[in-house]
């Protein structure tokens, strides 16, 4: 991809426009970090782009921004510009076409505002981000309490920049960010879910959790996820829990989790105990009856807000309601537990409960260590799940039924059946299901 990114700069060089690399591409360059995509800023404007070039796509051409597509390699090209006016708080009412210094004061961080020529291997800084690259500062260009009404999704961002940098707010960010908190819940979201799963799928677990704290602190977390706001203070029974309140058991659990866990892991273990708040008793002890089942329902409620697709809300919410239902796995009959261990995301279900158990203090491994034998030992007995020996149709021919909750009955034992080895061929279940009316 770099090499491609040059041949480009060369390429509108050559043709008479000035053009440069920027943004976070200048910015990972400086740091030492291999840049995932190279982002070009240059006087030539979309038309001219078209003429010259043969794959450009009008992403955002209004804006002079357009998508390149040159070696298989996909470029944002953005014209030189100057903003003016932004009453929806995400887009510029106007764009002027200018030169780099003006386009360059419109960005929003000193340190993604940097430009750089790979031909000359020259840095272009007109806003000082240099200087904060080096002092590790998160500073806004011009005036913060600007940069933030012109895009309220600044605020996250500045959180998100900070943390997966390591680096530290400038006293003027910092004080930006919480005095505009309640911005944050303008915008869209699509756009918020997107920053969000960028902090969750940091690739240390230390920028995440400092970025949560960061969320709390500021007061943004209460305006964008008022539900993981409610479990701060939120006491649990010391007979079970040393480590302290559900937020800070909810972070022990994320701090738990592989690396290699999958984003809906990742969402699915921070939002396990979302139900707890609501669900909150003293009787003989803290109690937290059926919170499973009501944090499945206002996860769906949050991650529908936040515009996850369908599947990922069914399959973090199914995560998220049967958490607490794997110690019972232990007492069910063979064909029963087998049914369990071969469903789809039974191994991610696992992985939350793991984390559970690891955010827990004392934390007790035990029952974890008897379910991932049995379920190990389930795969390789079968390595994909057999297929059913009746169908739904076949069982409804047989007993001169029609569809209704009896032939879903018969259906699930007959297959726990199968399962564990009770009934291996077809006419064994056909004798069984005779018997079984």
């Amino acid at each position: 991809m770099k090499p491609t990114a040059v041949a480009l700069i060369k390429l509108l060089r050559s043709s008479g426009f000035q053009a440069y690399w920027a943004g976070g591409c200048v910015r990972d360059m400086l740091l030492g970090i291999r840049p995932k995509d190279f982002d070009i800023a240059t006087s030539a404007k979309p038309e001219d782009l078209k003429k010259l070039l043969k794959k450009v796509h009008p992403v955002g051409e209004k804006y002079g921004v357009v998508l390149v597509i040159e070696q298989g390699h996909a470029f944002e090209v953005a014209t030189f510009r100057s903003d003016s006016g932004y009453s929806d708080g995400r887009r510029p009412d106007a764009v002027l076409f200018t030169h780099a210094e003006e386009d360059a004061k419109r960005r929003d961080f000193t340190i993604n505002g940097l430009f750089y020529d790979p031909v000359s291997k020259k840095i272009y800084d007109y806003v000082g981000g240099q200087g904060d690259l080096k002092e590790k500062l998160v500073r806004f260009i011009g005036n913060p309490h600007e940069r933030i009404q012109e895009d309220h999704l600044r605020i996250l961002r500045a959180i998100r920049f900070k943390n997966l940098l390591h680096f530290q707010y400038h006293p003027d960010t910092y004080h930006a960010l919480k005095t505009h908190a309640a911005l944050a819940d303008k915008v869209s979201g699509e756009r918020l879910r997107d920053e969000l799963n960028k902090i969750l799928m940091a690739e240390d677990r230390e920028s995440t959790l400092s970025a949560l704290e960061d969320l709390l602190e500021t007061g943004v977390l209460e305006v964008v996820l008022p539900e993981l706001y409610a479990m701060k203070g939120v006491a649990q029974p010391t007979q079970y829990h040393h480590e302290g309140d559900v937020w800070e058991h909810a972070k022990r659990s994320l701090d738990a989790l592989s690396k290699y866990a999958s984003l809906n892991v990742r969402w699915a273990t921070l939002l396990h105990d979302v139900g707890k708040p609501v669900t909150f008793k003293l009787k003989e002890r803290i109690r937290f009856d059926h919170h499973a089942q009501e944090g499945a329902k206002i996860a769906n409620q949050l991650l529908h807000r936040l515009a996850f697709s369908r599947k990922d809300i069914d399959e973090i919410t199914w995560l998220i309601e049967h958490h607490m239902m794997l110690p019972q796995l232990l007492d069910m009959p063979l064909g029963r537990q087998r049914h369990w261990f071969l469903l789809p995301h039974f191994a991610d279900l696992l992985a939350v409960f793991a984390a559970d158990i690891a955010g827990t203090d004392p934390a007790r491994y035990d029952i974890y260590t008897q379910l991932l034998e049995r379920h190990n030992e389930t795969l390789k007995k079968f390595p994909t799940p057999p297929e059913p020996l009746l169908t739904g149709h076949e069982i409804m021919e047989i007993l001169n039924l029609k569809p209704g909750k009896k032939i879903g009955e018969n259906g699930k034992e007959l297959r726990e059946k199968q399962l564990a080895h009770e009934l291996n061929t077809k006419k064994q279940a056909i004798a069984w299901v005779k018997k079984n009316p």
